[in-house]
């Protein structure tokens, strides 16, 4: 039962990496998914990526508005952690959507002239959210 777990999160940690085009983005994306949230020493000991590795990753998926930060209020001298929280995977299929269409368009357009561009609508993937409902 552990090794389908274990495959199942392989699968998902790939496939979450040929959208963010990166392992450790794709390995903090799903461990925060898995924990709703996460200060950066949990990420470190969660994912097994080195400590600076984990941190400037970080700052780059916030930069990306990858993941959503809070700050924790401490009472200790020193800084103040941040909890980290992913996007919804809906929002990050809805991104990569945009980035496919746009490329894809861009490819049709190669061969097209003005006038026939006007002629075939532009590529448009649609994403069906589930409701809770049945």
């Amino acid at each position: 039962m552990r090794r389908v777990k274990i495959l199942r999160e392989k699968g998902l940690e790939q496939a979450v990496q040929d959208i963010l085009k990166s392992r450790s983005r794709s390995r903090i994306y799903v461990y925060l998914l898995k924990k709703k949230g996460a200060r950066t020493e949990d990420i470190i000991k969660g994912t097994k990526l080195h400590p600076s590795t984990v941190r400037e990753t970080l700052s780059i998926m916030y930069n990306q508005k990858l993941i959503i930060r809070k700050k924790i209020k401490n009472d200790s001298i020193g800084k103040n952690p941040y909890l980290y929280y992913p996007i919804p995977p809906i929002e990050l299929l809805k991104r990569h959507t945009r980035e496919l269409e746009n490329r894809l368009n861009k490819l049709a357009n190669l061969s097209l002239s003005k006038e026939e561009k006007k002629k075939y609508p532009p590529v448009k993937i649609k994403i069906f959210e589930r409701t809770g409902k049945a």
